[in-house]
């Protein structure tokens, strides 16, 4: 999508012209090759995980890129797989382990009506971020949801790699910049890989 439209020049436009366009997409997939996407991290960016790195990941709603494909791939690697967990719409964004990503079982609803492990699951920290997006550009420029709980947990851990995942319809020209917003180490689509990028700073 091209943003040189000055009515596409805020956050808020962009949010609402990136979801029509997701959500278009989306709609228009075949359901078996939607099933086939993201299955396995592309090699370049299985570069950027360490041994035994704890992967946080997200469960992909309202025409997100699917995350459960990664998922199952780093559980059957032997890494641990984390999941955003809150305790209440008005509180901060931790993670906790999801123990088995096979088994959608184990996940509860959230506050915000997102499936989330439950509250008796190990506390962890990931040593890597999958994050979701509404618009990513070719140089690792996100824009999200717009709550922020990526943005502060991200600056919250600063060493932590946020890797995006991404429909290819996503991809902008440019996005609008604020001091919070934390640029990517890379951001995969069905198609490309963007990146890696090396040491972003905000």
């Amino acid at each position: 999508m091209t943003t040189g439209d000055p009515a596409l020049l805020t956050k808020p436009a962009l949010r609402h012209a990136l979801r029509a366009a997701r959500r278009a997409h989306v709609e228009a997939l075949d359901p078996r090759v939607h099933a086939l996407v993201l299955n396995r991290p592309p090699a370049a960016l299985l570069a950027l995980i360490p041994p035994g790195a704890v992967i946080g990941l997200y469960v992909a709603g309202h025409g997100e890129a699917p995350a459960a494909g990664y998922a199952r791939h780093f559980h059957e690697a032997g890494h641990g797989v984390a999941l955003p967990w809150f305790a209440a719409r008005d509180q901060p964004m931790h993670f906790r382990r999801w123990a088995l990503p096979q088994l959608d079982e184990l996940l509860v609803p959230g506050p915000f009506g997102v499936a989330q492990p439950a509250a008796d699951a190990a506390p962890v920290t990931p040593d890597v971020l999958f994050v979701p997006l509404v618009g990513f550009t070719a140089d690792g420029a996100r824009l999200g949801q717009g709550g922020g709980h990526y943005d502060r947990w991200l600056a919250a851990h600063p060493a932590v790699p946020a890797i995006g995942l991404a429909w290819d319809c996503q991809l902008v020209d440019s996005l609008p910049r604020e001091a919070h917003d934390r640029m990517l180490a890379a951001v995969v689509t069905p198609t490309r890989l963007y990146g890696p990028y090396g040491a972003r700073d905000a």
